[in-house]
């Protein structure tokens, strides 16, 4: 893993940078919120926050199922997406994305509780994302790597077979399949606890 990180250290490096516009750009749409819009979230946010702190049931096998189903469906179109060289712009558009709604979700609560929103966000947003976003990350140069592959195989004078490379990639992508399963089981049986934790400190200042 080491030394195909090193041979890829420029397509790292490229989705980071994409992924850390995308997190930049999310967190400017929130200043270009209408009022009428920030005052309709902040009453989805504060209706969350009481149902949290009046102790009604998070989480559990509903929740893990919708997060495990998002995460096996973005690392799924982004293994599709690398089969093919057309399929590049929208790996990366994929990524951007990602940082998009990182960057709005975090942006937002932070704009809106202050400090304590970051607080929020630190319990229910930061901790699966640490497993979440460097699988995608991995995901996404694979596939840009395996697509890559795939023009110089087609255009080299001695096509060599694609059947290892192929199977790398896809056991990559199975691995960080299996990585998300567990920031998914987090998401789900975790974080819920974790935002009980911090529910009565948010009350006066979501209010």
């Amino acid at each position: 893993m080491r030394l195909y990180m090193k041979e890829h250290l420029p397509l790292y490096l490229f989705v980071s940078v994409l992924f850390v516009m995308g997190v930049i750009f999310g967190a400017l749409m929130v200043g270009a919120l209408s009022p009428g819009q920030k005052e309709e979230m902040a009453r989805h946010v504060n209706s969350f926050i009481q149902i949290v702190h009046q102790g009604d049931e998070l989480g559990g096998q509903t929740t893990f199922r919708d997060s495990i189903s998002l995460h096996l469906k973005w690392i799924g179109l982004i293994w599709i997406l690398g089969l093919s060289v057309i399929g590049l712009p929208f790996i990366f558009l994929l990524d951007f994305l990602k940082g998009v709604l990182v960057g709005f979700s975090v942006g937002y609560l932070v704009g809106q509780l202050s400090w304590k929103g970051m607080l929020f966000a630190f319990v229910s947003i930061a901790p699966q994302n640490l497993i979440v976003i460097p699988a995608l990350v991995l995901c996404s140069v694979s596939a840009c790597a395996f697509s890559l592959y795939l023009v110089k195989n087609r255009f080299a004078q001695k096509r060599g077979t694609l059947y290892p490379t192929f199977v790398r990639y896809t056991s990559l992508t199975l691995c960080m399949a299996a990585l998300l399963f567990g920031a998914a089981m987090f998401e789900a049986y975790m974080s819920p606890v974790m935002i009980k934790w911090v529910a009565p400190m948010l009350i006066a200042e979501a209010g």
